[in-house]
């Protein structure tokens, strides 16, 4: 969607008392229901949100004259989610996660009203950060319920449900979102989604407020708020900032700004993600890196593919967004695969295949830039790509929660999300980057001119080779014996 060792306010036999006193039945059962119905409720307004983006953000970014930035409206989410996560996830092994969930709930919404009401490009990007502090605090909170409230027997399933929740928004998303910007304006696309926080919100409200109450009872010494960390997870999101500012000017005025967004970056990711992750030691620091290349290569991908079929192939704003729906599916459908109880064992090959379908599904989609070949195969390769991040994050996700101890969850399901979090950021950013130096930012307002087809190839060959990486790296999550 993270940090390294934050304590929880949880202990490891407490923990397992709480859960396996009401391990009984599956993720809809009594004990279980509301919070599985609450946490499905959130991922799809998550879901809607992103597939609903997608599909609206070439239009919005033509109308508000800053197709230069159209990178940036996706990695400002991604920028400041990052130190949303640090403070979720101390909030969360302090006071648990119901804050960080409800409040998180609220300010997406309310980066939802600042988009749609933006009267240029950068207040657009800055709604778009707002909406990114909203969903940072949520995603931790959401993965440390299901670490408390869920016995390991039942995590992949929740999970599986997390992806399953997509399926809808992959159907709807595109087709809805596309009618609304082509008929209404696509600022009603992010002007509607706020009612939808309700949901959640008399879902899953009672049932987490019991839970966390069950907790307290057998709850450790709270854990101070630390501020240092707090202050690493700023020092990475400017830096994150400054070096997407430094790829939009590609100038000699850039140099500067790269440099200080660099030596914020570094430093500030080396203390916050656990020790190990940058060379991708054996075990969880490998887990933990595999989750940003894997969203980094998919998720810079999928911001191009949209513009792509609306500036290449001559799609409207819905086609071009159906053109996910696809990936949507059978990201479900390979989550739902790796819970089978027989697949289960084989986790590091569920990952390697995963990249492998990715890097594939990448590469496929630069066959559309050939004019001779029909548009629906980019949804084939999207169907693909879809399935290969299925087994491959979801089982990342099981595995950090089998590598973490109890007083852990909160510390590295952040690191886990930070991890996705830098992987969009520098990888969308850097397809900005790629996408402005081929002369794709140049044509913000020429409505009939095509964008260079080098601008998307480049772009999907780099993600390529990311993808590839990944599927390289991926045997080194078994940790050594």
């Amino acid at each position: 969607m993270t940090t390294a060792s934050s304590p929880s306010t949880t202990t490891p036999s407490a923990a397992t008392t709480t859960q396996t006193g009401a391990d009984t039945g599956g993720v809809l059962g009594a004990p279980y229901r509301a919070l599985t119905l609450g946490i499905v409720s959130v991922v799809l307004l998550l879901a809607f949100e992103a597939t609903a983006v997608n599909t609206a953000m070439p239009v919005a970014a033509r109308q508000l004259d800053g197709l230069g930035l159209y990178a940036f409206a996706f990695s400002g989410y991604f920028t400041s989610t990052l130190f949303a996560l640090v403070v979720s996830g101390q909030w969360c092994d302090r006071k648990g996660p119901m804050g960080p969930l409800l409040s998180g709930i609220v300010v997406f919404g309310a980066g939802l009203v600042v988009a749609g009401t933006a009267a240029d490009m950068w207040l657009f990007v800055a709604g778009r950060a707002i909406q990114g502090l909203g969903g940072g605090l949520v995603i931790v909170a959401l993965y440390v319920v299901v670490g408390r409230a869920f016995p390991e027997r039942l995590r992949p399933s929740v999970f599986a449900a997390f992806s399953a929740a997509w399926v809808l928004p992959s159907i709807l998303g595109p087709a809805v979102s596309g009618a609304v910007t082509q008929h209404l304006g696509w600022r009603w696309v992010f002007l509607a989604v706020p009612v939808l926080i309700l949901l959640p919100l008399a879902v899953m409200g009672p049932a987490l407020h019991r839970s966390e109450r069950e907790q307290r009872k057998t709850a450790a010494t709270r854990p101070e708020f630390d501020r240092g960390r707090a202050a690493f997870a700023a020092m990475a999101a400017l830096g994150a900032g400054l070096l997407q500012y430094a790829g939009q000017r590609l100038d000699l005025l850039a140099v500067l700004p790269g440099l200080a967004g660099a030596g914020l970056l570094l430093p500030a990711v080396l203390r916050l993600l656990p020790a190990g992750t940058l060379r991708a030691a054996r075990g969880l620091p490998t887990v933990i890196l595999l989750r940003g290349v894997a969203a980094g290569a998919f998720f810079a991908s999928e911001a191009f593919i949209p513009l792509m079929m609306v500036t290449r192939r001559g799609l409207s704003p819905t086609m071009a967004g159906l053109t996910l729906t696809s990936g949507g599916l059978s990201w479900a459908l390979g989550s739902w695969l790796q819970g089978r109880p027989g697949l289960q064992r084989h986790r590091e090959a569920m990952i390697r295949l995963g990249f492998v379908l990715t890097a594939v599904a990448v590469a496929g989609t630069t066959l559309v830039l050939e004019p001779a070949v029909p548009a629906w195969v980019a949804s084939v390769a999207w169907a693909v790509g879809g399935m290969g991040m299925g087994l491959a994050v979801t089982s990342v996700s099981v595995l950090m929660m089998k590598l973490s101890a109890p007083e852990d969850a909160g510390a590295n399901s952040a690191a886990l999300q930070m991890s996705d979090a830098l992987g969009n950021v520098l990888l969308i950013g850097l397809s900005g980057v790629l996408f402005a130096g081929l002369g794709g930012g140049s044509l913000a307002t020429a409505q009939d001119s095509p964008v260079p087809a080098a601008a998307f190839a480049v772009i999907f060959l780099v993600m390529t080779g990311v993808a590839l990486f990944g599927a390289l790296i991926s045997g080194r999550v078994r940790p050594r014996s």
